[in-house]
């Protein structure tokens, strides 16, 4: 709406430039924070401090997919292979990056900006997420008796992965909450959006 107010305003000046008296002394001075609208970062919704639940939900479940991607995937080949615990988890948290930071990646390259600062957005906004979730999902399964002797065929595995991720997503979306309303975390690919 305030672009289309401008355009009425400049095409107002515009038409005053025919008259006698007026060429060429058009007054743009009421303009001058628009120069080209470049930046937004004034928009509702990325202001810090304005930050909904429902933003910091959506950060944290695209955080989730790709560390629950890594993980399941490190887990099923660590204990495929019948690697012990500590390489099985090693290969899980690695590769939950991997995949974390691909996702994230993918979408920032996709709205045409080079990989190179893809890389530093997708570092900026992940890195802690990813690694608190990391904490709190390894945590709880290394803490749940049985949980990391269970193989693919017990039901124990799936249930301690699927509860070790949920509580991952409780406790990492104030995190990521926190961390939007200060511009920082997932607010940094928003700017890419747009």
């Amino acid at each position: 709406m305030q672009h289309d107010a401008h355009e009425v305003q400049h095409s107002h000046h515009a038409g005053h430039s025919d008259r006698p008296g007026h060429s060429g002394n058009v007054s743009h001075a009421g303009h001058a924070g628009h120069v080209g609208h470049v930046d937004h970062s004034g928009h509702v919704g990325h202001r810090p401090g304005t930050v909904g639940w429902a933003m910091a939900a959506r950060a944290t479940l695209h955080c989730l997919t790709g560390c629950a991607i890594g993980e399941i995937l490190g887990m099923v080949i660590g204990t495929a292979f019948g690697w012990g615990n500590m390489a099985t988890m090693v290969l899980a948290i690695v590769l939950a990056f991997f995949f974390g930071y691909s996702l994230t990646l993918r979408s920032v390259v996709k709205a045409g900006v080079d990989l190179r600062t893809a890389l530093r957005v997708a570092f900026a906004a992940d890195t802690l997420s990813i690694a608190v979730m990391e904490l709190i999902d390894n945590g709880v399964i290394a803490l749940w008796p049985g949980a990391m002797d269970a193989t693919l065929a017990d039901t124990l595995f799936w249930g301690a992965l699927a509860l070790s991720l949920a509580v991952a997503f409780v406790v990492t979306t104030p995190v990521n909450k926190w961390m939007i309303g200060r511009g920082k975390g997932h607010a940094v690919v928003h700017r890419y959006h747009h």
